[in-house]
């Protein structure tokens, strides 16, 4: 297909770097694309973190909760890009996204070689470690100031990106690379996440490496999470009822993920 590509950052790709190397976005509902685990229970979570606004501070509320409730605060009024990170990241530990062997990174650019172009990177906002270093999880956010850019084109950037990184590191290692891997995104657009499974494949990667258009069609699920009850669109976990959902929907996607990165981390 004749479509202009160049050597550009995960943070510079828009639709058109999907449409040049042939992927494609398909929204799947959440019944269909959580139908794999069994809705998990918050029961373990302290009840003032489901049901207490944001930002509270009574005293009846331990420390550990005031400290959540402060973040999501901040996110929700978010006026810095790096306060729906920081939210992101306490939210990814308290759901547990961080067992042994594994560390939430922020800010950690991700090498890409785009168009015989090495030297390009594919900046995260948050992701999930594997030490030494493997990528398991990439998340950004929806840009909150002027600068709103296309989160979904970058964060499938970004699991290029990832599947090059962990083949690296696989080979550096003495074990073979591998044909695919399904890497795991999010996106947080305020507080309200996006969930991808992005099926990356050495065709697709080998394109991107030489800006041709692949043969294949990568097709990308993608998974919004709305509640029923949610009166607007921008509407996110200041809400309770909605906070209960995002968080039982972030406990699904972190099996349904670690179902995913444990085939890449295998020897």
């Amino acid at each position: 297909m004749n479509f202009i590509r160049s050597a550009k950052s995960g943070s510079d790709w828009s639709k058109n770097e999907l449409i040049a190397y042939n992927i494609s976005v398909s929204p799947v509902p959440a019944e269909e694309f959580f139908s794999s685990v069994a809705e998990p229970s918050l029961d373990h979570l302290d009840p003032n973190i489901l049901t207490a606004p944001a930002g509270a501070e009574g005293a009846n509320l331990s420390d550990a909760v005031i400290a959540y409730l402060g973040y999501l605060d901040l996110a929700v009024s978010a006026t810095q890009e790096s306060s729906i990170d920081d939210f992101a990241v306490r939210t990814l530990d308290l759901l547990g996204f961080t067992e042994r062997g594994t560390v939430v990174a922020t800010r950690y650019a991700i090498p890409l070689t785009i168009c015989a172009d090495s030297n390009q990177i594919a900046q995260t906002d948050v992701c999930l470690l594997h030490r030494p270093t493997m990528v398991l999880l990439v998340l950004i956010e929806d840009k909150t100031l002027s600068n709103r850019t296309d989160a979904e084109s970058q964060v499938i950037a970004e699991a290029i990106a990832a599947f090059q990184f962990n083949n690296q590191k696989r080979e550096e290692r003495g074990l073979a690379g591998l044909a695919a891997m399904t890497i795991p995104c999010i996106t947080m657009s305020g507080t309200r996440p996006t969930f991808y499974l992005v099926p990356v494949t050495q065709e697709l990667s080998t394109a991107v490496i030489g800006g041709v258009y692949p043969a294949t069609e990568t097709r990308v699920l993608k998974c919004v999470t709305v509640a029923a009850h949610t009166r607007r669109v921008s509407e996110g976990m200041e809400d309770t009822e909605y906070r209960k959902l995002a968080l039982k929907r972030l406990l699904a996607f972190r099996t349904i993920a670690k179902s995913h990165w444990n085939l890449f981390l295998e020897l």
